[in-house]
């Protein structure tokens, strides 16, 4: 097998965040369920929009937050995602670009405008999503570049994706390219809204091995499994899963394999700003330690490097660089 061109390739939304603040009223008054990630409309979004206090501009997209993780951490990494010509698309085409993320995707010329996301920091740090899918939404199978997923040593997949019925598609297609290749497949649950309404199919993706490796928080896996009780839905994933990474906030994550069982603490941090992107780092962290061979510990170790730092400031990408954080910590890539 040829070595590598990307360490890991993400396929997702491509999404410009607009990030304020807000209080649990505003989220009561605007019929907003706290902590969790609602798709809307575009009349939607212009209400929102016109509601919400001052934003900041930022763009975002859960694998696309991923994999600049990745980029910042030093790997090689890559992007596939859907945007318009219009101008959220070339902002969103000049941040990832400017990230050091090869993308090339090209954007759509007719149909809806670029996706935007609508996030409501409350003071405890939570956010809030309210996602107007546009242009992303249209990614089809055609947009899988064969050569660069079968080039990537991981192909990393959002749950979002299984909104849209052509992004379906476009996923299961990466999965087939990537393992036909002998790479392996990664995939975030992302919200546990997306997993109440993908459930069954989820479960399926791990059992039947469409997926390799499985990013899930708290709440994610006791939606996947329907129980309360941690250590039930831990037992469920370990028959399912080949490797799963559980985050749990400030108490670190579990990360199963077979009958391995790691717990790798949080990174201490003076205070939560944002939660935004906590995952999303987590991710990048995990999976650059893991495509660089580094043991299970060690990969989650630099997630939470990558978490922390993220939810220390406004917005869902580094602020500094990853890899020199690493380094500062004890941790050669």
């Amino acid at each position: 097998m040829a070595a590598p061109r990307y360490d890991v390739i993400g396929i997702g939304n491509a999404i410009v965040d607009l990030i304020a603040k807000a209080d649990d009223d505003f989220l009561v008054k605007h019929g907003m369920a706290k902590g969790g990630m609602a798709l809307i409309d575009e009349p939607r979004a212009q209400a929102i929009y016109a509601a919400m206090g001052p934003s900041s501009q930022s763009s975002g997209g859960s694998a696309a937050n991923t994999i600049v993780g990745c980029a910042s951490l030093g790997a090689r990494a890559a992007f596939i995602g859907k945007v318009k010509a219009d101008e959220l698309g070339g902002v969103f085409s000049r941040d990832i670009r400017a990230a050091g993320v090869a993308f090339d995707t090209p954007p759509a010329q007719n149909g809806p405008s670029t996706a935007r996301c609508y996030i409501l920091v409350t003071p405890d740090g939570e956010r809030t999503m309210n996602t107007y899918l546009g242009a992303a939404q249209d990614l089809h199978a055609a947009d899988i570049a064969e050569s660069a997923i079968a080039g990537a040593a991981i192909t990393y997949l959002e749950g979002y994706l299984w909104d849209p019925p052509h992004a379906k598609e476009a996923f299961r297609k990466a999965a087939q390219i990537a393992h036909g290749a002998g790479r392996k497949v990664a995939l975030t649950l992302s919200d546990a809204f997306c997993v109440d309404r993908y459930r069954a199919e989820f479960v399926k993706l791990l059992r039947d091995r469409t997926v390799d490796i499985v990013f899930a928080n708290e709440r994610e896996l006791h939606s996947l499994y329907e129980t309360a009780d941690f250590d039930t839905a831990i037992a469920a994933l370990r028959k399912d899963a080949g490797l799963a990474v559980v985050t749990r906030s400030e108490k670190g994550c579990v990360v199963v394999a077979g009958g391995t069982t790691e717990r790798v603490a949080a990174e201490a941090i003076d205070r939560v700003v944002d939660a935004t992107g906590a995952g999303d780092l987590f991710a990048a962290g995990f999976l650059v330690g893991h495509s660089r061979g580094k043991d299970l510990a060690t990969a989650a170790r630099l997630g939470a490097i990558a978490a922390a730092e993220v939810i220390q400031h406004f917005g869902a990408r580094p602020a500094v660089s990853l890899k020199a954080l690493a380094v500062s910590k004890g941790l050669a890539l």
